[in-house]
């Protein structure tokens, strides 16, 4: 089974005709009803701005940890950002086998949601060396958050629903949380991964591999390997748009095989998902195809009952993948200063 390869250029280009957007919408929706994840080409970002990054981020990683930990995730406080060791994140408990450093939209210290302490607002932390990853990074931020609007647009086509209904409803000042992971060459083990199986939690997923690859899906048929395609990026749907649509999409599960290829594996994933305040709403005049798979599911969750806000969803599921963080973050008292 390959993975869609959708042109998206049409999408981009205010000039293209009505009918062309609507062609990339409807694969983009055959994709989303299908599998779940698909493959993206003509998205007008400069190749030469991720070959930066990736340079960028393998000197970092190149550094000894205690060199890293001077931006270490303790460091970050509620905003919830910084580096972790391998080991420090789990999946389904697990520790999975890679370190990284996450990042979000940079917010000033006089920002409204910075001065009331929101869980996953403020400031990024970026080391002194290499001096060049943080214009890299808040540049990859602002370029693929621009991609997920339009990408979003997409979807809405797809759907039969106004084009900018999801920037309208939900993401006129999405969440963004970017992570630049690196997994170091390991030893082949049975019970070992890069990442365990699981889902991602918000709207879109949108993410650079490197040359190494790992990246796997469930499938009706069973694991299948989505090998990286030069230029392209992997996307895939999160819990909230499998919700949202009332399981007309899927957000299906995948996983990171251990990285055994004798060479570094660099991953550039970027979430773009509801703003942390928005109430989770269904999308209009879509029929319910919603069951509850919850035996079956990685966390044993039936994402169609969530009512609430985005923020309360996303905070449910990060305080299991860091849970010694959320103690001594999230769990403090809210008039406790942080």
């Amino acid at each position: 089974m390959a993975l869609p390869l959708i042109d998206v250029a049409a999408l981009l280009d205010d000039d293209s005709r009505p009918a062309d957007r609507l062609a990339v919408g409807r694969e983009i929706d055959a994709a989303c009803r299908d599998s779940g994840f698909f493959l993206v080409t003509g998205h007008g970002i400069d190749p030469q701005l991720r070959d930066d990054l990736e340079a960028r981020s393998r000197e970092f990683f190149a550094l000894p940890d205690a060199a890293k930990a001077a931006i270490a995730m303790s460091r970050g406080g509620v905003a919830w950002r910084g580096w972790f060791p391998v080991g420090g994140e789990l999946t389904s408990g697990e520790p999975d086998r890679k370190e990284g450093d996450y990042f979000g939209a940079e917010l000033a210290s006089s920002d409204p949601r910075v001065l009331a302490a929101t869980p996953l607002h403020g400031a990024n932390l970026f080391p002194e060396d290499p001096p060049l990853l943080k214009p890299a990074v808040l540049r990859w931020i602002d370029v693929v958050s621009a991609l997920g609007q339009t990408l979003l647009e997409g979807v809405a086509l797809g759907l039969g629903i106004e084009r900018e209904w999801f920037a309208t409803h939900l993401t006129t000042d999405p969440t963004v949380l970017f992570r630049i992971f690196h997994y170091p060459p390991g030893t082949d083990d049975a019970d070992d991964w890069g990442v365990g199986e699981h889902t991602d939690y918000g709207l879109l997923t949108i993410l650079r591999q490197d040359d190494v690859g790992g990246l796997e899906i469930k499938t009706a048929s069973g694991w299948i390997a989505a090998p990286p395609v030069a230029g392209s990026f992997v996307c895939n749907i999160g819990d909230m748009l499998e919700r949202m649509t009332g399981g007309l999409y899927k957000s299906t599960p995948h996983r990171v095989t251990l990285n055994t290829s004798g060479r570094d594996r660099i991953s550039l994933p970027f979430f773009f998902d509801p703003n942390f305040a928005a109430r989770i709403q269904s999308v209009p005049r879509l029929a319910t195809h919603a069951s509850d798979d919850s035996a079956s599911r990685w966390d044993h969750t039936n994402v169609h009952t969530f009512e609430g806000s985005y923020g309360d969803y996303l905070l449910g599921k990060v305080g299991k993948v860091f849970p010694d963080l959320k103690q001594q973050v999230l769990d403090k008292p809210r008039d406790t200063p942080r």
